[in-house]
C-alpha cells in the first residue's frame, strides 16, 4: 500500500478545490491524504457561514476516487450545521466522514464558536484495511486514544492544522508533543498512524508541516520538511506488521 501525503498552503478561501484535484491527478499512490480543512483554510471565523461545503459540492472528489482514495478536510454543511470534518472517498463514494470531536476553545483558538461538535471516533473498512479518522484536537485526549485502542484499526488518518508555536534554539516544542503523541497512539492501537500537518500562513500565524507516517511499533518510518509545501509517497510495509501482530497475539 503506498500513501502520498500532501503538505499543502491552502487559501482562506472557498478555492482550494482545483488545487486539491491538481495534487490527486499527478498522484500515483493509492490513497492520497490532505490536511484539517484543506478545502478552507483554517482561520475562517464568520466566513465559515459563507464558505462550507454540502456534500454535493464535492462531488469532484467523488469521481477522482475512482483511481485513488482521498482523504481530505473542510468545513461540512449538514442540516444546517457546520462540522470541522474529514471525508474519505474511495471508488466512487464517499466512504466515510468523520465530524471532529474536539474543538479547541482557547488561546488561539475558537471552534467551539463556529463548528458544531462530532460525537464519537468512527470505524470504516476500505480495500486497505480496517480504518479511522481523527482531527488535530481530538488525539489530544486519552479517551480518544483508549477508543481507538479498542478497534484496533489497521491505519489511523490524522489531520491537522498545527500553528508553529514554542520555538526552541535547535526544535520546536509543539512538533516534539505531536511526535509523542502520535507514537503513543501508534504502540497502544497497534496501527500505522498516517498525520498530515499543513504549511503557510494565516493572518500572521504560521503551520510547520512536518507531516509523518508512524509504524505500529512506534517508528517514524517517512517525514516530510518543515514548513515547506511537499508531496510525497511512501509505501506503508503493512504485511510485516500485520504478522507481527499474529505472532504477538498469539503468544499471548
Amino acid at each position: 500500500m503506498k500513501v502520498s501525503l500532501a503538505q499543502i498552503s491552502p487559501r482562506l478561501s472557498r478555492n482550494n478545490i482545483e488545487l486539491h484535484l491538481k495534487e490527486i491527478k499527478a498522484c500515483e499512490a493509492d490513497v492520497i491524504v490532505f490536511p484539517e480543512l484543506s478545502l478552507n483554510g483554517y482561520l475562517l471565523q464568520d466566513k465559515v457561514y459563507e464558505d462550507a461545503f454540502t456534500i454535493e459540492e464535492l462531488d469532484c472528489f467523488v469521481q477522482a476516487s475512482h483511481t485513488v482514495d482521498i482523504v481530505l478536510g473542510c468545513a461540512l454543511r449538514e442540516n444546517h450545521r457546520i462540522f470541522n470534518a474529514a471525508l474519505y472517498f474511495s471508488k466512487g463514494e464517499l466512504k466515510h466522514t468523520h465530524h471532529k470531536v474536539h474543538l479547541p476553545n482557547y488561546g488561539m483558538f475558537e471552534e467551539a464558536r463556529y463548528f458544531f461538535k462530532g460525537e464519537k471516533i468512527g470505524f470504516f473498512d476500505t480495500c486497505y484495511g480496517k480504518s479511522a479518522m481523527v482531527i488535530c484536537e481530538d488525539l489530544w485526549r486519552a479517551q480518544s486514544i483508549a477508543d481507538l485502542s479498542c478497534q484496533n484499526p489497521e491505519i489511523i488518518y490524522v489531520l491537522a492544522n498545527s500553528p508553529a508555536r514554542d520555538f526552541r534554539d535547535d526544535s520546536l516544542l509543539i512538533k516534539e508533543q505531536w511526535t509523542a503523541i502520535l507514537k503513543t497512539t501508534a504502540l497502544l492501537c497497534g496501527s500505522y498512524v498516517v498525520f498530515v500537518n499543513r504549511v503557510g500562513f494565516e493572518d500572521g500565524i504560521g503551520f510547520w508541516g512536518a507531516s509523518m507516517i508512524v509504524s505500529p511499533s512506534g517508528e517514524v518510518e517517512a517525514e516530510l520538511k518543515s514548513f515547506e509545501v511537499q508531496r510525497k509517497s511512501f509505501t506503508l510495509n503493512k504485511g510485516l506488521h500485520f504478522a507481527q501482530k499474529q505472532i504477538i497475539k498469539n503468544d499471548l
